[in-house]
């Protein structure tokens, strides 16, 4: 038998399984404001940013964070001032939210990230709660008014965000990039060794492998992802509120993972279209609209005990 027998199934499993997927990705993004406001849309593209971000956190080194609205909700907080106060160009505003996040990943993981589960959580709550007082008390984010009217100006100098069509091929775009570099993050030599570090630390450890470094650089990564998801979320709504940085907001992410599926690449996606998707058709519901979220995952967590993606990539054989 040749190598290229046996090399090239391989090969052509691991191609279908990233392209295939990545291509109904990218066909839904294409397709979804056709059949759906594509303002509800935007909003649904930039939380599945966000539960990618916290899924590289926790599907991929295993670090449970019950605070990781403080990134989403920080940086919508500094993208709307920089875009309405300093007048900056979306682009810009945005990074600058990113880079608040980024660097505010770098001192809660830091603080939090030589501790170990439940204590791990509990530090990411205490900071989290933390940067909502901030944002209640700090005169920019006017308090409870929050950041209202802001601009969403010219991407580029060349592309007016107030019109739908050029926002949203704006917001598919974020979306996309910020996907792949989590699909590129995971396939890398660094993924490998952060699915090390959550099967088994210690012996990653006594590899050589300086542990804590390897998951503070994915704690800042995922905290920056977190950022660009709510600082274009807040160029979209045009208003930043304690809505996103509230526990809620932490809460309702890791809903969405354990939903989707956690551990893979698109499990997250999924459990956030579900997530908001049940949040806007059953307003009409009012205050049951959280009794039947908690129906609904339930049933999926007794029935699905791998989230949905993950029991639909057992079941076909694919690594979704």
């Amino acid at each position: 038998m040749s190598a290229s027998s046996i090399v090239t199934p391989h090969g052509a499993h691991a191609f279908r399984d990233a392209a295939i997927p990545f291509a109904l990705l990218v066909a839904f993004v294409v397709a979804a404001p056709f059949f759906a406001y594509p303002f509800f849309v935007m909003q649904m593209l930039c939380i599945a940013l966000f539960a990618c971000a916290f899924n590289l956190l926790i599907g991929y080194v295993g670090l449970l964070s019950f605070g990781h609205a403080m990134f989403l909700g920080l940086a919508s907080y500094v993208c709307s001032h920089a875009a309405k106060v300093w007048g900056l160009p979306p682009e810009l505003a945005i990074l600058s939210g990113v880079a608040v996040s980024a660097l505010l990943g770098l001192v809660a993981g830091a603080l939090a990230i030589r501790s170990h589960g439940i204590y791990f959580a509990m530090i990411t709550v205490a900071l989290s709660q933390m940067v909502y007082f901030v944002c209640v008390e700090a005169p920019f984010t006017h308090g409870e008014d929050g950041i209202q009217s802001v601009p969403q100006g010219y991407a580029l100098g060349l592309f007016d965000l107030s019109k739908t069509p050029i926002l949203y091929t704006y917001v598919a775009v974020i979306f996309l990039l910020g996907f792949f570099l989590v699909y590129r993050t995971v396939n890398s030599p660094f993924g490998e060794i952060l699915k090390a570090i959550r099967e088994n630390e210690p012996r990653t450890t006594s590899l050589g492998y300086r542990v804590v470094r390897y998951k503070l650089m994915a704690f800042v990564l995922s905290a920056a992802l977190a950022g660009l998801a709510g600082a274009t979320k807040a160029i979209v709504v045009q208003n930043a509120s304690l809505t996103d940085v509230s526990f809620g907001m932490s809460g309702e992410v890791v809903l969405m993972t354990l939903l989707g599926g956690m551990g893979t690449l698109y499990g997250p996606v999924v459990g956030a279209v579900v997530v908001v998707a049940m949040q806007n058709y059953l307003a009409g519901f009012g205050e049951w609209v959280t009794v039947i979220q908690g129906v609904i995952f339930v049933a999926c967590v007794l029935l699905f005990r791998r989230g949905i993606v993950g029991e639909l990539g057992r079941v076909i054989g694919w690594s979704l």
